[in-house]
C-alpha cells in the first residue's frame, strides 16, 4: 500500500500554525522545533521558507494586521473612518492578544501594516489636517488601540476585599472588577475612543488643524 503523501508545506501553513501556537501559548512557546512538530515535518524544512523565527513572528504579525478593516476610510468621513478602523483593530487585537507586543512597536516593513498606516494618514491629510497633526493623531490612535490590548485593567486588582477595606477605602469594590472584565475594559476603550474623536472633531470644526 502506498504511503500517504505529506501535505505540502507552504508559507501559509507555517504562518497559520505559528499564529495558532502564539494565540494558544504565547510568543515564548514558538520555536522552530516546536513549530516543525506541530506541522509534522522536520525542522530543517521550515528554513526553505523562513530563515529565522523572527521572520515567522513578523509574518504572523503581518497576517493579523491584514484582518483589520480599513475600508471605512474610503466610504466615510475621517471621523467615522477612524471609529470603524479603531474598533476593527481593537477587535482583531482582542482575538490575538499575544502578538500585540510585536505590533505595538510599529509597522516596520510589513506591507499590511504600512497599508494601514497609509490609509489612516492619507484620510487625515485628505480631510485637511496638517502632516504634523495627522502624524500625532495616528500615534495617539495607536496608543489607545494597542495600549488597550496590552493588558486588562480589570484583572489588575487582587480579588481579596480585605486588602482594600481600611487602607484604600475608595477601592473597596476593586475586588469585584475581574468579574466585570468586559464591561470595564471594553467600556473604557469605547469611552476613550468617543472622547478622542469628539475632541479632534471640535478642533477640526474650529479650524485648528495644524
Amino acid at each position: 500500500m502506498a504511503r500517504p503523501r505529506q501535505a505540502l508545506l507552504t508559507r501559509e501553513r507555517i504562518v497559520e500554525a505559528a499564529a495558532a501556537l502564539i494565540d494558544a501559548e504565547g510568543l515564548d512557546a514558538l520555536s522552530m522545533r516546536r513549530l516543525a512538530t506541530e506541522l509534522g515535518v522536520q525542522g530543517p524544512s521550515l528554513y526553505n521558507h523562513f530563515a529565522t523565527k523572527a521572520e515567522i513572528v513578523d509574518a504572523v504579525a503581518e497576517a493579523v494586521v491584514a484582518e483589520v478593516d480599513i475600508s471605512g476610510f474610503a466610504d466615510s468621513d475621517w471621523r467615522e473612518g477612524l471609529r470603524l478602523w479603531a474598533k476593527s483593530y481593537h477587535a482583531v487585537l482582542a482575538a490575538h492578544p499575544n502578538i500585540v507586543p510585536v505590533l505595538a512597536t510599529g509597522p516596520g516593513r510589513r506591507p499590511a501594516g504600512l497599508a494601514m498606516a497609509e490609509a489612516v494618514y492619507g484620510a487625515l491629510i485628505d480631510a485637511g489636517w496638517s502632516r504634523a497633526r495627522a502624524t500625532h493623531i495616528g500615534a495617539l490612535m495607536r496608543y489607545l488601540i494597542t495600549g488597550s490590548a496590552l493588558g486588562s485593567f480589570a484583572l489588575g486588582f487582587e480579588a481579596d476585599p480585605a486588602l482594600y477595606d481600611e487602607r484604600y477605602p475608595h477601592l473597596h469594590r476593586a475586588h469585584e472588577l475581574a468579574a466585570h472584565r468586559d464591561a470595564v475594559d471594553e467600556g473604557a476603550f469605547e469611552l476613550g475612543l468617543d472622547l478622542l474623536i469628539a475632541g479632534l472633531s471640535d478642533r477640526y470644526d474650529q479650524g485648528v488643524r495644524r
